[in-house]
C-alpha cells in the first residue's frame, strides 16, 4: 500500500490509485473466502431455477401466461434475487462492520480514502450479481429451454439499471444503520420486500390487477417486468426503466447526504 509521504514531503500523484487498486485486490481475496456470500449471491439462484425447473408443470406452455411456460418467468426473477442478495443481504453488513470497528475513520487518515473501500465494496458485489445473472440464464436456457433474451441491448440496459438501484439501496442501508445488527435487522425487512416484488413467490405477471399495478412502481417490480419484455423480445417499457432510474437516484442520494464514516 503506498505510504502518505515521501522524501520530499508530499504523497506522489499516483499513490491514490495505486492505494484504492490493493484495497480492491484485498477487498476481493476476503470476498473470496466468504463461501456463505458467495453461495446466496452465486449458487442459490441457480439452484431455485433449477429446482423449479424440474417442475413438470413449470415447463408447460400456459395460455394465462400468453402462451409461456411459468419457469420462462422465473429466469428474470432469479436474475433479480442474485442482485437482491448482493446488495441488501451481503454487502450492508460488511460496510456498516467497517465502520463500527473505526475502519474506515482510520482510514481517512491514510492516503486511502474510505470511498476506495466503498467503492471496492460496490464493484465486488456488483460485479458477483451479474456473474450470477448470466450463470441463470445459461442454465435456463441449456437445462430447460428458455430463450435467451430477444432484445438483448434492452435486457442489458434493464440489467444494469436494477444492479445499480439494488446497490444505491444498500448504500442507503449502510447509511442509515449505526450498528451491524440495525443494518442486517433493517436490509432483512427490505430485502423480503424486494423479493416479493421482483416476483420471487408469485410471477408480478400472475399477480392480480392492482396488486401488480401497485408493484411495477417498486424497483423490483419495475426491473422484472423490464427484464421480461426484454426477454420476449420487445424493448422494455420506458416507463419501467424510468421507474428503476427514479428509485436509484433516490436511494443514491439520500444514501450520500446521510452516510457517514464514522
Amino acid at each position: 500500500m503506498a505510504t502518505a509521504n515521501t522524501g520530499t514531503g508530499h504523497v506522489p500523484r499516483t499513490a491514490p490509485t495505486g492505494a484504492s487498486l490493493a484495497v480492491l485486490r484485498s477487498e476481493t481475496r476476503l470476498f473470496l473466502r466468504e463461501p456463505g456470500s458467495l453461495f446466496w449471491i452465486l449458487v442459490f439462484p441457480t439452484v431455485l431455477t433449477t429446482i423449479l425447473g424440474l417442475i413438470p408443470s413449470f415447463r408447460e406452455h400456459d395460455d394465462g401466461l400468453g402462451g409461456r411456460r411459468v419457469i420462462d418467468l422465473y429466469v428474470p426473477v432469479a436474475v433479480l434475487l442474485a442482485m437482491i442478495m448482493a446488495g441488501l443481504q451481503a454487502m450492508p453488513p460488511v460496510l456498516t462492520g467497517y465502520r463500527e470497528r473505526g475502519i474506515l475513520r482510520r482510514m481517512s487518515t491514510t492516503p486511502v480514502r474510505p470511498s476506495a473501500l466503498l467503492g471496492a465494496q460496490i464493484v465486488l458485489h456488483g460485479a458477483a450479481a451479474l456473474g450470477s445473472a448470466l450463470l441463470v440464464m445459461a442454465v435456463g436456457r441449456i437445462a430447460f429451454g428458455v430463450r435467451l433474451p430477444g432484445q438483448p441491448f434492452g435486457y442489458l440496459l434493464a440489467l444494469l439499471l436494477a444492479v445499480a438501484c439494488v446497490l444505491a439501496l444498500g448504500a442507503l442501508v449502510c447509511a442509515v444503520s449505526r450498528t451491524i445488527r440495525i443494518s442486517s435487522a433493517l436490509g432483512s425487512v427490505v430485502f423480503f420486500v424486494m423479493m416479493f416484488t421482483a416476483g420471487v413467490w408469485v410471477p408480478v405477471q400472475a399477480m392480480p390487477g392492482t396488486v401488480r399495478r401497485i408493484v411495477q412502481a417498486t424497483p423490483f417490480g419495475a426491473a422484472s417486468q423490464a427484464l421480461d419484455r426484454a426477454a420476449s423480445g420487445d424493448w422494455p417499457s420506458w416507463a419501467y426503466l424510468g421507474v428503476v432510474a427514479l428509485w436509484t437516484v433516490l436511494a443514491a442520494g439520500v444514501a450520500i447526504r446521510n452516510f457517514r464514516w464514522e
